[in-house]
């Protein structure tokens, strides 16, 4: 894989952010959130150091980001062998599902706000921690499933599986370093996580409408001229006067 040539790409100078933006809108949904104190609890239950702590988290960020990778991997790769990546009609497809499931995230169509959750959980300690990351990756990932799918769908754009693993590494880091943060004893990530928790139903509607906003992109096709012009500002073009 060519991570550089991939990375330098327009399309990911773009869908890079998006997706650290999608992770971070992940961490402030309703159903990762209220439930951060006892994840963090849970991993560092044994540790009395911070550095242990920060270590047991960072291992639990280990073990979700391993299964989200595994995830834009196959839909990189199956995009490679379809040649689906970059077809005009596939984008608008993408374009809808993304606006769906951005009104999903707003609260819209009430059969879709079920979760399911696994309920297996490992031994406490470094050991178990990344384990319990992959428990959580498994099992949450209905729960957070609109803003993994949109990024999983800007995976397909370009047929290749370095697009999906860079992406999903991306969304790994926005959703795993507020937990980070937190574990090291950041007191301004949990004054922030305070202030969002009293308003996580106005957070969860922003990152909806931000969904929707980049189907709308995709389905118009600006997101192909918003590409482009990133392309010819990275390539050092000066316009003629």
């Amino acid at each position: 894989m060519n991570f550089g040539s991939v990375i330098l790409g327009g399309s990911m100078a773009l869908a890079i952010p998006i997706a650290l933006l999608a992770g971070l809108v992940s961490f402030l949904s309703p159903c990762v959130l209220p439930l951060v104190p006892g994840y963090l609890g849970y991993v560092s239950a044994q540790a009395s150091e911070r550095s242990r702590v920060v270590l047991g988290v960072s291992l639990f960020v280990l073990g979700f980001t391993a299964v989200f990778v595994s995830l834009g991997a196959a839909f990189g790769g199956f995009a490679a062998m379809t040649k689906l990546g970059g077809a005009v009609v596939v984008q608008r497809v993408l374009g809808v599902l993304v606006i769906l499931l951005g009104l999903v995230m707003v609260g819209q169509f009430g059969f879709m706000q079920r979760t399911f959750k696994a309920q297996w959980r490992p031994r406490m300690g470094l050991v178990g921690a990344p384990l319990l990351g992959i428990v959580f990756g498994l099992g949450w990932t209905p729960c957070i499933g609109p803003t993994l799918a949109s990024v999983l769908a800007l995976s397909l754009d370009q047929g290749q599986v370095a697009r999906g693993v860079i992406l999903t590494i991306a969304y790994s880091l926005g959703l795993g370093i507020p937990f980070i943060l937190i574990a090291a004893g950041a007191s301004w990530a949990t004054r922030s996580i305070a202030f969002v928790r009293k308003h996580i139903r106005q957070f969860n509607i922003a990152g909806g409408m931000l969904l929707v906003l980049l189907g709308l992109l995709l389905v118009t096709g600006v997101w192909n001229n918003v590409i482009e012009w990133i392309q010819v500002v990275n390539s050092g073009f000066v316009p003629a006067l």
